[in-house]
């Protein structure tokens, strides 16, 4: 029953923070009249929107089904989850919320959501590292500090 909880938790966060921050944001920097445009950048936007919500789902279910928690900071995960995208990045949400804002400056031309995009990421990047990454330490000691040096922030080693 607790994977249950979490699931739906997850949920409903999703369509409250990512749907917000990826979705009703973006699309409220958008002039009026403004459309997709249906171009190769465009196409590359649907790609990457595509790809960010993939991402984000696949990595979302983690946190819920094996760490028994949710992407929300008041209900995180009970066990550290190092699987699935995780073993690339340690921050795979984040890179595939970044990617869907990026797409649909791509898809719609724009220049403010792609300046939001970039706000977006140095949030992100200053959460991690003033709020997440001390509280995982502090939660999951030396296998936290284990899966930091073998695993890096953003960039997957090749």
């Amino acid at each position: 029953m607790e994977r249950g909880w979490a699931v739906i938790k997850t949920l409903v966060f999703t369509v409250f923070v990512p749907g917000s921050v990826a979705g009703v944001v973006p699309r409220s920097l958008l002039k009026a009249g403004q459309h997709a445009r249906h171009d190769v950048l465009g196409a590359t936007g649907v790609l990457a929107i595509v790809a960010g919500a993939i991402i984000y789902v696949l990595c979302a279910w983690e946190f819920a089904y094996r760490g028994l928690g949710t992407p929300a900071p008041i209900d995180p995960p009970k066990a550290l989850v190092s699987r699935g995208l995780h073993k690339f990045v340690r921050n795979p949400m984040y890179v595939g919320v970044f990617l869907a804002i990026v797409g649909q400056a791509a898809l719609f031309h724009s220049a403010a959501i792609l300046i939001y995009a970039a706000f977006f990421l140095t949030a992100a990047h200053s959460f991690v590292l003033l709020y997440e990454e001390p509280a995982l330490r502090k939660k999951f000691g030396s296998s936290y500090e284990e899966y930091l040096r073998s695993v890096p922030r953003w960039i997957p080693r090749l």
